[in-house]
């Protein structure tokens, strides 16, 4: 006796059977002063301005990025307008979908004195949280949870045979990277940590 599938089961099969990957990008350069030197008050303001930015207006997507774009199947971004306006010059007008569990981790400033730029206050402010300064925000062992839950999402994609791609935010994506790696994805492409730069991932099989 012969059984024949429905074609949406045949490629239901085919989906689970395919792996798909996981590419991560870091967004494009956002509309913000970074010649501004400003005290550990400023930075604050400075910061808050900078999660309100979308992308400078002569920032332009590297074709390779769009290239993966087109090839995949679900295109994530946070909730932050710098990762939204990245995923939409990217996308060609298809859908994205937003989350928050990918924003980046907090930075707020120690009260060190002095004036500095806001390149030079990243710094010292990712130091000083990533050893436990987090005042009233996520802390560091909450935001390492938050990055379980993003690489879940997207593997939950890929391990159903979907291209997935995520653009979101140069720290936060460096969370998730052992947690891809733990999980037995193997990085295959490494575009390095700048605007624009990707990473992209497959299944160890």
């Amino acid at each position: 006796m012969t059984t024949t599938m429905a074609p949406s089961e045949t490629l239901d099969r085919r989906s689970a059977a395919r792996i798909g990957t996981i590419v991560i990008a870091r967004h494009g350069k956002p509309h913000a002063d970074r010649s501004v030197r400003i005290d550990h008050h400023g930075y604050r303001e400075w910061w808050a301005g900078y999660d309100r930015a979308r992308l400078h207006p002569e920032e332009k997507p590297p074709e390779k990025l769009v290239k993966l774009a087109e090839s995949s199947d679900v295109i994530y971004a946070s909730t932050l307008p710098r990762a939204i306006h990245t995923a939409e010059m990217v996308a060609g007008g298809r859908a994205i979908v937003t989350d928050p569990v990918f924003i980046e981790a907090p930075l707020p400033p120690p009260p060190v004195w002095g004036k500095r730029s806001p390149r030079a206050w990243g710094v010292w402010s990712r130091i000083a949280w990533w050893f436990g300064r987090h005042e009233d925000g996520e802390t560091r062992a909450e935001a390492e949870v938050r990055a379980e839950a993003a690489v879940a999402t997207l593997t939950a994609q890929a391990l159903r045979g979907q291209n997935v791609l995520l653009c979101a935010h140069g720290w936060f994506n460096r969370m998730m990277r052992p947690i891809l790696r733990a999980q037995g994805w193997r990085e295959v492409e490494d575009g390095g940590d700048s605007h624009w730069s990707y990473r992209r991932y497959e299944k160890v099989k």
